[in-house]
């Protein structure tokens, strides 16, 4: 069968699911053809614990999305979460000699930023320039042709743990799927649900996934800053499954059908159906009462958002406020009680920029895995990742030219 060319396919490997996009690139847009979605087994807080139950996640989301798409998927790009990311800011200088700054320049520039020292189990992922400087002149996003000195720029390096990264791609490999590219989950997620103008003015995305809420801020166009969080939506199943005293299984389906992000939303004469366990006789129980047991989680995890960004010095830079996506982003009442806690503008964020089966991915819970096949298509000749643990500085000229090449054009 001929390979088709325009067609790219994002994996989203989370904790609680693993969904696969299958989009065709076109000169009009980005059309999606196929999804498949199924539980995920054998990942912790965005971290592979058992291989072979990650394998079998993985393999059952790409046949369902090659049973609605008919074709067969051979290349993936990759999301990836967990506490062993870390995000930070980096800046380098060259001299420039008064003249004009080259293509060179910029790739030396940007090449002495990444220049430090890492821990020898971690390898970037991401290097995203933010600005330039030539001489005292800041704030120049394309210094390409300007005449100068001395140039600086500024960019945000994201590395992970090597093992995880390979653990991800192993899984993929088993699979036989060959990884295009591995994303930060956040960062795809701004993709598809962030506008350009947000960007501009300030905006932080907030994703609560299964396991980990991660954040990243934009502003003047660039990311300024990310973090993972250890919390997330099954932390909120495993309260009202031990509040309820109900099966987790059965505590996500309530959590998805009735849950409320704020108590006082809720009727409190409304009850909902409550299965038992143990054989026992299903109960109805007050609504109210399961938003009272989500509430305090919800709270606690913007209180988090909130430390964050003030920690980091931040907050005044959002005028566009926050942008909650991922899965528990579908809780009602969120962006009331997102606005009460943050003290900020807070919206929900669906993918945007899509056409097809929109409708199927017209949800938070999609926005890493339709931003991951966004990302695809404006990166579509970036590297590919083989299963190789020394790779650290392998593909470090692939990382500069890359990012640099993104930033500007």
């Amino acid at each position: 069968m001929a390979k088709k060319e325009n067609l790219i396919v994002g994996l989203d490997v989370g904790t609680s699911k693993v969904c696969a996009i299958v989009a065709e690139a076109s000169p009009d847009g980005l059309e999606i053809v196929g999804l498949g979605n199924v539980p995920s087994n054998g990942l912790r807080k965005g971290v592979v614990v058992n291989l072979d139950a990650a394998v079998e996640s993985i393999r059952a989301a790409v046949e369902e999305a090659e049973l609605m798409y008919d074709y067969p998927i051979t290349s993936v790009y990759v999301g990836i979460a967990g506490a062993h990311i870390k995000g930070f800011n980096s800046q380098g200088i060259v001299a420039i000699k008064n003249r004009q700054v080259t293509e060179p320049d910029i790739r030396r520039v940007v090449d002495q930023a990444k220049a430090i020292n890492i821990p020898i189990d971690q390898e970037v992922i991401h290097i995203l320039p933010q600005d330039f400087m030539i001489d005292d002149q800041d704030g120049v996003r394309d210094p390409l042709g300007m005449t100068g000195v001395r140039l600086e720029a500024r960019v945000h390096i994201i590395t992970g743990a090597i093992s995880a990264i390979q653990n991800i791609i192993r899984c993929c490999n088993r699979c036989g799927l060959k990884v295009k590219d591995i994303v930060l989950e956040q960062i795809a997620s701004s993709e598809a649900v962030l506008s350009p103008d947000e960007k501009e003015i300030g905006v932080a995305l907030v994703d609560i996934g299964g396991g980990t809420t991660d954040i990243a801020v934009w502003h003047r166009g660039s990311v300024r800053h990310t973090c993972v969080l250890p919390v997330g939506g099954d932390h909120l199943t495993k309260d009202i499954a031990m509040g309820l005293r109900t099966p987790a299984a059965e505590a996500e389906k309530i959590k998805r059908k009735y849950g409320c992000a704020m108590a006082k939303l809720v009727d409190k004469e409304e009850v909902i159906p409550v299965p038992s366990v143990g054989g026992r006789k299903p109960r109805e129980m007050p609504r109210h009462l399961l938003c009272e047991i989500i509430e305090p989680r919800m709270e606690e995890i913007f209180a988090l958002v909130n430390r964050e960004i003030h920690r980091v010095g931040m907050e005044d830079l959002l005028s566009a406020g926050i942008v909650v996506t991922g899965g528990t982003g579908m809780l009602a009442g969120i962006e009331q009680l997102g606005e009460s806690v943050m003290e900020m503008p807070v919206r929900v964020g669906k993918p945007v920029g899509i056409s097809g089966l929109v409708d199927m991915v017209n949800s938070p819970m999609f926005a890493t895995g339709v931003g991951l096949v966004l990302w695809g298509r404006k990166n579509f000749t970036r590297r590919s990742f083989p299963v190789k643990a020394n790779s650290i500085f392998a593909r470090s000229w692939d990382w500069v030219r890359s990012a640099v090449a993104e930033f500007l054009f």
